[in-house]
């Protein structure tokens, strides 16, 4: 069992920047595959980005390329989102994900994802 903690939303203005956090419990935060998701009032819930194990690989949405940035510090047992240069369409809460199934590909579909977080709302004003 992993329990996730997401930290580090909040409010910024267009063009700011923020960077979230999630921090997992037990000693098998390496093993896991981890993902950011986000969901906007009204709207379905989208991968924005997600990275393997041992950081080997890493995939992001169209929307995000460029200014969202994923890394991990598994002797800290954390996840990161660094977001640059926001939009207001970035609106949303947000989710970490963790994937238990050993995978060389970060998957983009929230079911395969075992372990999700209570979320952390970012509100990005124009």
């Amino acid at each position: 069992q992993v329990q996730l903690v997401e930290s580090g939303g909040g409010l910024v203005q267009a063009g700011g920047s923020l960077r979230l956090s999630c921090a997992a419990s037990g000693r098998t935060f390496s093993n896991y595959a981890m993902g950011w998701f986000r969901q906007a009032p009204g709207k379905e819930r989208e991968f924005v980005a997600g990275i393997t194990r041992s950081a080997g690989s890493t995939a992001y949405v169209d929307a995000v390329k460029g200014r969202f940035t994923i890394s991990r510090d598994d002797a800290k047992n954390t996840v990161y989102l660094q977001m640059n240069s926001l939009k207001p369409e970035d609106t949303a809460v947000y989710y970490c994900a963790a994937d238990r199934n050993p995978t060389t590909v970060v998957f983009t579909s929230g079911p395969l994802y075992d372990y999700w977080g209570q979320g952390t709302q970012v509100t990005v004003s124009s």
